[in-house]
């Protein structure tokens, strides 16, 4: 059983896990290749924080911030590099930085957004979210929370395609924390492996989240490493071909012992 980690780096001021650690490129850059290091298979750069109640960046800014680490990254290793955006013109001058792949929190909805990723011919993550950063754990209410997952996937996947993006360009995120309350969280967690329905490679991101932190009895940011490596592993067992995490090399031997077992 093999999972690819993709490490973050948060190149903001106010992320929830790592905000204003990486600020500066140089420590960004220092940061990267440090999990590198440690085993991170993709490198996922962000230049937005999308926590919950947060506020948007402007596209100067996001671009200020993210491109020269980009350019810097690619040029010192192979690595992938993820570009963590929702905005047509930060993918556009990230991919012809250096970045290899877009994750993105709002699946291609901000116009302009399918057809740049059409262009540019990319790896792309489509992720689920219930609302916006700024209001989305409000009220989340859902019908059933996987089956409106499942149609959201695939009217997603049918606009791609007909966008000119191939299917095997894709890949999906349910997305524990965007708009889930902690019952949503759980029941992701517990079935996700239904998501494997579709046919496409599959990532979790739930480090640190503030579900790890409820399960552990409201634990702080800091304190939810082994949760989040259990939370990873769990995540893999039902399906997860990627996992998105702050802590590279202890996921990397959670995945390693895994591996050995299974």
């Amino acid at each position: 059983m093999s999972a690819k980690i993709m490490g973050v780096l948060n190149v903001t001021p106010d992320s929830f896990s790592d905000g204003g650690q990486h600020f500066d490129i140089s420590d960004a850059i220092q940061s990267a290749q440090c999990m590198i290091k440690q085993g991170a298979d993709i490198i996922d750069i962000g230049g937005e924080s999308t926590r919950p109640d947060a506020d948007p960046t402007f596209l100067k800014e996001e671009l200020a911030r993210v491109i020269p680490v980009i350019k810097a990254l690619a040029k010192t290793t192979d690595i992938p590099i993820s570009i963590d955006t929702s905005k047509p013109e930060v993918m556009m001058q990230a991919v012809e930085s250096g970045a290899s792949m877009i994750n993105d929190v709002c699946a291609l909805r901000v116009n302009g957004a399918l057809e740049t990723a059409s262009e540019l011919g990319v790896d792309v993550c489509l992720m689920h979210m219930q609302g916006m950063p700024k209001s989305m754990q409000l009220r989340p209410v859902y019908d059933d929370v996987i089956e409106d997952i499942k149609y959201f996937f695939a009217g997603r996947v049918e606009a791609c395609i007909g966008a000119g993006i191939s299917e095997r360009k894709l890949i999906l995120d349910p997305g524990f924390g965007f708009g889930k309350t902690y019952e949503h969280n759980l029941k992701i967690l517990r079935r996700f492996e239904e998501f494997k329905s579709f046919g496409l490679p599959l990532l979790a991101g739930i480090s640190r989240k503030t579900m790890i932190g409820q399960m552990l009895g409201g634990k702080k940011v800091d304190a939810r490493v082994t949760g989040s490596v259990v939370g990873a592993i769990m995540a893999v067992q039902n399906g997860a071909d990627i996992v998105r995490v702050h802590d590279v090399a202890e996921t990397k031997d959670a995945l390693m012992v895994l591996g050995s077992v299974s």
